[in-house]
């Protein structure tokens, strides 16, 4: 497997209705930044987005954000003076998902809304489809992600996962685990 340098992190513009949301991109903005793997993720500066890459800035680590023109007025304030954060401003949705794409070695879904679905369900598909082999996770914060690992065994169990093998996504119920999971 390649050595895992930058982790792409989906997850919600909002904090969510527990606190325990925003704790675990706390800690895993810090596990990332104590391993040395950079943050690649959506740009923006509010909810559990905000907390992952403000949290890996402030124990030193290299961050990566990416966002389309028309989300930085509703994503939060600007601020690039820091040599830890570098951001890509795109011209959509696509641009920013294919850039995420070739800058990370794995992704992980933290707790979210619709956008951070649509994005890991790319990713799977993009994986069962042949097209990656790097290695996808939930961040199962309070059993966030039991529903959509639900519907997964279901269309398995279905038959409509025709490459299983490719879609196995890790699941890890502590941030603290992520890296040690996804760098086996």
């Amino acid at each position: 497997m390649t050595k895992i340098k930058s982790i792409c992190v989906y997850c919600g513009s909002q904090p969510g209705n527990h606190p325990d949301f925003v704790q675990a991109a706390n800690v895993l903005g810090r596990e990332l930044a104590h391993n040395n793997i950079r943050l690649v993720y959506g740009g923006g500066s509010r909810g559990i987005m905000g907390a992952v890459s403000h949290s890996t800035q402030e124990h030193g680590g290299k961050v990566l954000g990416i966002i389309p023109d028309f989300l930085l007025q509703s994503e939060g304030e600007w601020d690039q003076s820091s040599d830890n954060l570098k951001t890509i401003v795109t011209d959509n949705m696509h641009m920013r998902k294919q850039i995420m794409f070739e800058e990370s070695d794995a992704f992980i879904a933290l707790p979210g809304g619709i956008g951070t679905l649509e994005e890991i369900v790319e990713i799977i598909t993009w994986a069962q489809l042949g097209r990656h082999e790097k290695p996808i996770a939930f961040l199962n914060t309070n059993g966030f992600w039991n529903p959509m690992l639900e519907l997964l065994s279901h269309m398995k169990d279905a038959g409509f996962i025709h490459t299983a093998n490719r879609v196995q996504p890790i699941v890890i119920d502590k941030a603290e685990d992520v890296i040690s999971n996804i760098t086996l």
